[in-house]
């Protein structure tokens, strides 16, 4: 193991024993690939699986796997219609598990979200009976307004070219704080504890993972 991967790992502890004092499990993985491994060996097939369409979960090949079957996967996006979209996510609320990644994760355990309809966060915040959290170290910050700048400036203007938004941090590659009207930097949850233990299980990655 490299010095490198030797701190990374470290840095891991220390952010999977702050967030058991949060009343979130962590556990922590050099690999994607073993991360995604561990993740599906915990997933009962026939178990409903909602998710926040992120890029970090497509990345370490958790949803090709989810994807081959065995799973009842909710997923927004083959909606037709709004009206199909809007009961998919119905459906999600009260789903067994919900994938997502997290913008930021402090080094104490707290994690930083932004978000636009607010799906996501909500979903975080309450309603699926489990929380499944991939994250690539890259996304570790050492404080809120950290993990909000990096949002900001790194996550956002990246998904904003992803998704062909007209939005000044797409031409620039900065945050503008603009209230334009694709903008989708509107909410933003700080989750600094979760009321249910056990509720919300982050998966670290020593790989990097996402924007």
């Amino acid at each position: 193991m490299s010095h490198k991967q030797t701190a990374l790992s470290r840095q891991a502890e220390t952010i999977i024993k702050n967030l058991e004092k949060r009343n979130m499990e962590g556990f922590y993985f050099e690999s994607a690939a073993a991360c995604t491994e561990a993740i599906l060996s915990t997933l009962p097939k026939g178990a409903v699986i909602g998710w926040g369409g992120s890029e970090s979960i497509k990345e370490c090949g958790l949803m090709d796997n989810i994807q081959k079957g065995g799973y009842e996967l909710l997923d927004r996006s083959l909606a037709k219609t709004p009206e199909e979209a809007r009961q998919i996510y119905a459906r999600t609320v009260l789903a067994d598990y919900y994938l997502m990644s997290t913008n930021a994760i402090t080094t104490d355990g707290i994690l930083i979200n932004i978000d636009g309809n607010g799906n996501r966060v909500a979903c975080l915040i309450q309603g699926p009976s489990h929380v499944i959290i991939i994250a690539g170290m890259n996304k570790v910050v050492t404080s809120v307004p950290e993990g909000v700048a990096r949002v900001r400036n790194m996550a956002s203007p990246a998904n904003a070219i992803r998704l062909e938004r007209h939005l000044p941090c797409a031409v620039s590659g900065v945050c503008h704080d603009c209230l334009a009207p694709e903008c989708f930097c509107n909410q933003i949850v700080v989750t600094r504890r979760s009321m249910h233990p056990g509720r919300i299980k982050v998966y670290l990655t020593g790989e990097p993972l996402g924007y």
